[in-house]
C-alpha cells in the first residue's frame, strides 16, 4: 500500500497525493509534533485523494505523511456486545473493558437477494396500544417515525425499546446531542432494556464520517444477530441526521447540491441502508427497523421525509397539536399507515381498525365546525358516531410511558369500542 503526502486542507477535507486507496479505506495522517490522526477516504480526483478526519485536524500541516492502514474497514462482533454502549469504531463508551468478540465482518455488510428473503407474516407486539391496534406491524417490517422536534419522539422510542417482544434491540443514536444520548440510555432505556440491547452512539459533535460509520455499524450488529436466527429490533435515531452527515461529506468533495442542498449521494444512501433491514434468508431471523425522521419546521414535504416515505413499509406520524394538548404518545392517525397490516391481522380486526381510523380522521377534518357549533347532528351518521366516541377513542390512543399494553389487549379494546 503506497503512502503519500498531505498537500491541502479545506474545512474538514484533507487532500493528499501519492495515496492509492479505495473509498472507505482508513488512513493515518502523521505530522511532526502532533498525534496521529485517523481519516477515511471519501473521494478522489485524478492523483488527489480526499480524506475526512475522525477528529479535529489540529496540528496537521502541509507535507504530513498519509499512510493507508485498512483498505476495507471491518469490526469484531459477538454476543458480548449485549448490554454495551459503543462508539462508531466499536470502542466502549460505558467505561468497561472492550467486549470479547471473535467474529470479524466487513462494515458494509452483504446484501441479500430479494428473492431469498422470507415473507413478513408474523405480528410484532410493540406494547403500544395505538400501534398494536391500529397500525399493526410485522417482524421484518421497516417503519418511519416522522416527528418534529419536541413532540415525544424519544419517549415513544423508549417505550418501543422496553416493550417490543424482540430477542435483541440494536439502537443507533446518530447525530443527537450528547446529553440526549445519556438521558435515553439512563431514563428511556433503563437497566432492563439495556441488558438485551446494543447501543451505538455518534453524537452531533463527531465527524460526519463517524456518524455514517456508526449507522453502518448499527446495521451490521443487527445483521449479525439476525443471521443467528434471532428477532432483532433496530432503532435508528435519526435518519435525518444520517442524511445531514452524508450531505456534509458530499458537498465537501464537490457533489452538486440538489433539493434543499442535499447531493445525489444522499438519495442513494438512504434506500441502501433501509434495504439492509428485513426478514433474513429463507425466513431465518429478522430485523424490524424503526427509523426516526425529523420533519424540520413540521414540513412533511422535506426531501428526506419523501424518500423515507417511499422506501419504508409505513410511517407513524407524531402531531405537535396532540403533543401540545398533552396527548401522549402524540400519534396522529392522519398520515400514519402500516402497509402490511392487512396481510397480518384477521378480517374482523382489520375492519375495526379501519373503522377507527375513518372516524378519527372524519372528526379531525370537521373539528373546527364542531367546536364552533356549526355542525348539526344528524347531517352525517358517521360524523355523529365520531363525535359520540371521540373521548373513548382519545383514551384508547393515550398511554402512560410506564404501561405495557400487549397486542391481544389492544385488539380486544378496539373491537369492543367499535362494536358499541
Amino acid at each position: 500500500m503506497r503512502s503519500g503526502k498531505l498537500v491541502r486542507m479545506v474545512g474538514l477535507t484533507l487532500e493528499a497525493q501519492g495515496v492509492v486507496a479505495p473509498a472507505g479505506a482508513i488512513c493515518l495522517v502523521e505530522s511532526a509534533g502532533s498525534p496521529p490522526l485517523e481519516a477515511e477516504v471519501v473521494g478522489f480526483n485524478a492523483s488527489v485523494t480526499y480524506l475526512m478526519p475522525f477528529s479535529e485536524p489540529a496540528g496537521i500541516g502541509p507535507g504530513a505523511s498519509v499512510r493507508v492502514v485498512s483498505m476495507a474497514p471491518s469490526v469484531r462482533l459477538g454476543p458480548a456486545l449485549l448490554g454495551r454502549v459503543i462508539d462508531a469504531r466499536g470502542i466502549p463508551l460505558d467505561g468497561r473493558p472492550a467486549a470479547d468478540c471473535q467474529d470479524e465482518r466487513s462494515l458494509r455488510g452483504l446484501p441479500l437477494n430479494p428473492l431469498e428473503r422470507g415473507s413478513i407474516n408474523q405480528i410484532l407486539d410493540v406494547g403500544v396500544k395505538a400501534i398494536n391496534g391500529v397500525l399493526t406491524i410485522g417482524r421484518g417490517q421497516r417503519i418511519g417515525l416522522m416527528a418534529g422536534s419536541g413532540v415525544g419522539k424519544s419517549v415513544l422510542l423508549g417505550m418501543l425499546t422496553r416493550y417490543t417482544k424482540a430477542d435483541v434491540v440494536v439502537i443507533g443514536l446518530i447525530g443527537e446531542r450528547g446529553r440526549e444520548v445519556n438521558d435515553f440510555i439512563k431514563e428511556s432505556l433503563g437497566p432492563e432494556g439495556l441488558a438485551r440491547s446494543v447501543v451505538v452512539a455518534a453524537p452531533a459533535n463527531v465527524s460526519p464520517v463517524l456518524r455514517l460509520r456508526a449507522t453502518n455499524l448499527a446495521h451490521l450488529v443487527a445483521e449479525y444477530f439476525r443471521d443467528k436466527g434471532l428477532s432483532v429490533l433496530l432503532l435508528v435515531d435519526s435518519l435525518t441526521r444520517v442524511a445531514h452527515a452524508q450531505r456534509e461529506i458530499g458537498l465537501a468533495v464537490g457533489e452538486p447540491p440538489t433539493a434543499k442542498g442535499y447531493p445525489p449521494s444522499v438519495f442513494a444512501l438512504l434506500p441502501n441502508l433501509i434495504e439492509r433491514a428485513g426478514v433474513g434468508k429463507g425466513g431465518f431471523g429478522s430485523i424490524t427497523a424503526i427509523y426516526t425522521v425529523l420533519m424540520e419546521n413540521d414540513d412533511t414535504s422535506d426531501p428526506v421525509v419523501d424518500i423515507a416515505r417511499a422506501s419504508l413499509d409505513g410511517q407513524v406520524m407524531l402531531s405537535r397539536a396532540l403533543a401540545d394538548a398533552a396527548h401522549y404518545p402524540a400519534i396522529d392517525l392522519m398520515g400514519s399507515v402500516s402497509r402490511l397490516m392487512q396481510a397480518l391481522v384477521d378480517p374482523n380486526t382489520l375492519k375495526a381498525a379501519n373503522r377507527f381510523r375513518r372516524l378519527w380522521t372524519l372528526y379531525q377534518q370537521n373539528s373546527e365546525l364542531i367546536q364552533v357549533g356549526a355542525y348539526e347532528q344528524g347531517a352525517n351518521p358517521d360524523l355523529d358516531e365520531a363525535v359520540a366516541k371521540r373521548a373513548h377513542m382519545e383514551n384508547f390512543l393515550r398511554q402512560d410511558m410506564d404501561l405495557n399494553v400487549d397486542y391481544p389487549s389492544a385488539v380486544r379494546s378496539i373491537n369492543e369500542l367499535m362494536a358499541n
